[in-house]
Formats: C-alpha cells, sequence, structure tokens
C-alpha cells in the first residue's frame, strides 16, 4: 500500500506563486508516474501534469508555462511549483499514482485548496 498526503494550498491573489507537496510513504517501490490532478467546484477532476520516476513531464495546456512539477525520489515527494496563479486554478488539488505492478490500482491523496482571488 502507498499513502499520498498533500500539502501547501492556500489562498493567493492572482499573480501569485505557491509550490504544492505530495509525500509518498509505505511501498513506495510500486511507484513510477506520480501526478498531480485537480477539481474546480462543479466540474470533473482534470489532469494538471504527470512526471515520471526518470523526469519525463507532461502538462496541461492550460498550465503549461505557469506550472511546473518535480520530483525527489530520495524523499519520496512530488512538488508542483505554481506561478501566475489565475482565479480559474481555484481547486482542490490531489496527488496521483498509478501503481505500476496492478494496471487496476492508483492511490490518491485527500487533495489541498488553492483558492485564487482576482
Amino acid at each position: 500500500q502507498v499513502q499520498l498526503v498533500e500539502s501547501g494550498g492556500d489562498f493567493v491573489q492572482a499573480g501569485g506563486s505557491l509550490r504544492l507537496s505530495c509525500a509518498a510513504s509505505g511501498s513506495t517501490f510500486r511507484l513510477n508516474v506520480m501526478g498531480w490532478y485537480r477539481q474546480a467546484p462543479g466540474k470533473q477532476r482534470e489532469l494538471v501534469a504527470t512526471i515520471s520516476r526518470g523526469g519525463v513531464t507532461n502538462y496541461a495546456d492550460s498550465v503549461k508555462g505557469r506550472f511546473a512539477i518535480s520530483r525527489d525520489n530520495a524523499n519520496n515527494t512530488l512538488y508542483l511549483h505554481m506561478n501566475s496563479l489565475k482565479p480559474e486554478d481555484t481547486a482542490v488539488y490531489y496527488c496521483n499514482a498509478p501503481d505500476r505492478f496492478s494496471s487496476n490500482v492508483e492511490y490518491w491523496g485527500l487533495g489541498t485548496l488553492v483558492g485564487v482571488t482576482s
């Protein structure tokens, strides 16, 4: 089993920055790709960014050039650096990691709230 715990959510003004963290614990050897998703009020959960253990990244078009995903494999921590925040970035941000040995298993954190005011 793997546990994911997010932190770093806050309320900021438009144009501001935040860094989210996701600490993984337990059987972390089961993880390869990790990612961030978000869910805004009344909307479906959507992919924000992913990163492989080797550092290959992928971003949603809406955050390209503003957000950067990174990870510290030695400390089992995932980050999301968010710059030039917009009110439409307001959402609960979730850490996600598929189990690389079980295709139908994935792990989720409980989420951290990011609010961006105009």
